[in-house]
């Protein structure tokens, strides 16, 4: 039993003020809810780029199995017999049900095994390997090129905002999100191969054989599938940082001393970025795309040449090895943007806890 010691008349009983928490407990509280977000985001990430791919093997292989192509009365030629294009039919395994095809299929898919042409017996992962690094490059050459250029047209437009550089960033903008990039592949051509005489039409150089020749080949294909891109994000970014500057945040950071250039690219361009990174995710799949034509364009032996190739002599092993491995690039790419996009967001970064 305890004794409780009643207060003297008049008086009132003694405050007991609250412990305040250790300086060390609200920012590891923080951390942690941050890391749980962000555990959650690469989660929800992997969860959907799972299912996407998924949901593309199912397509790519559907679209394989309702061609019209006989593999091996073609392999054979015309004077097959029945009996030879039944024996070929059983080597290529097309006489199993669809259901089995598609599951043998993608077990080794996983594997890193996408089978062998029907015209070549190379391995389709070896055929891939040695073009998809000639789209990879030109896809990055590309992209880092749309960054640059219509990241700083989009900075000077909203600096200019309603000046004579936020009107001609605008109107250029305009003109190119209406040209095709064949169109623009085109006019570099005769631009600066025909008239100028200063890069080459088209070829091809390995980036590791040498790296100054393979620029001059590959600045005018990235060019040509960037600048359309490139127009994107400087509309996007020049409105994300037009009303981030009209923000209480940036007008008070102006107000107590702060620099024009630390206000811009310290906190206006961060939280202005994460919009525009949503645009470079829609970009990658048209990058990707462009590059069907801008390969025949510029004579570039990527991936989009080998599928269009093996698709018009009907190899089909080669066409679903391309379609699925350019499915793959584009999903994981998309779902690299989109965790950046979200460790941008400063509402994401609220939700995270206290800094």
């Amino acid at each position: 039993m305890s004794l409780t010691v009643a207060p003297e008349a008049g008086t009132s009983p003694p405050e007991i003020e609250p412990q305040a928490a250790p300086a060390s407990v609200a920012p590891a509280r923080g951390r942690t809810g941050r890391v749980t977000s962000a555990l959650r985001a690469l989660a929800g990430a992997l969860a959907v780029t799972i299912t996407v791919l998924l949901l593309a093997s199912v397509i790519t292989f559907a679209l394989g199995a309702l061609s019209d192509s006989n593999p091996a009365a073609a392999v054979l030629g015309e004077t097959a017999t029945p009996e030879d294009i039944a024996r070929m039919n059983h080597e290529f395994g097309l006489d199993r049900p669809l259901v089995v095809q598609y599951v043998a299929w993608v077990g080794d898919a996983v594997q890193g095994d996408l089978g062998r042409s029907w015209f070549t017996t190379i391995p389709v992962a070896d055929s891939i390997k040695q073009a998809l690094p000639v789209d990879l490059s030109i896809a990055a050459l590309a992209l880092v090129l749309a960054i640059l250029i219509g990241g700083g047209s989009g900075i000077a437009a909203a600096l200019s905002n309603g000046g004579a550089v936020d009107r001609l960033v605008t109107l250029v903008c305009s003109v190119l999100a209406t040209l095709p990039p064949f169109v623009i592949g085109m006019a570099l051509i005769v631009i600066f191969s025909v008239k100028l005489q200063l890069l080459p039409a088209g070829g091809y150089v390995p980036i590791e054989q040498d790296p100054a020749q393979w620029l001059r080949f590959s600045i005018l294909p990235s060019l040509a599938l960037s600048l359309d891109v490139a127009a994107s994000i400087a509309r996007q970014l020049r409105t994300s940082m037009v009303t981030a500057l009209t923000e209480n945040y940036a007008i008070g950071a102006e107000m107590r001393g702060y620099g024009r250039s630390r206000v811009l690219f310290g906190h206006v361009l961060r939280n202005a970025a994460a919009p525009t990174l949503a645009v470079i995710g829609l970009a990658i799949p048209l990058i990707v795309g462009g590059a069907v034509i801008t390969e025949r364009l510029f004579g570039l032996p990527g991936v989009a040449q080998l599928a269009l190739q093996s698709a018009e002599r009907g190899d089909v092993p080669v066409v679903l090895g391309t379609l699925l491995v350019t499915a793959v690039v584009v999903v994981i790419a998309s779902a690299v943007v989109n965790v950046l996009q979200r460790a941008l967001d400063p509402t994401t970064r609220r939700q995270g806890g206290p800094r």
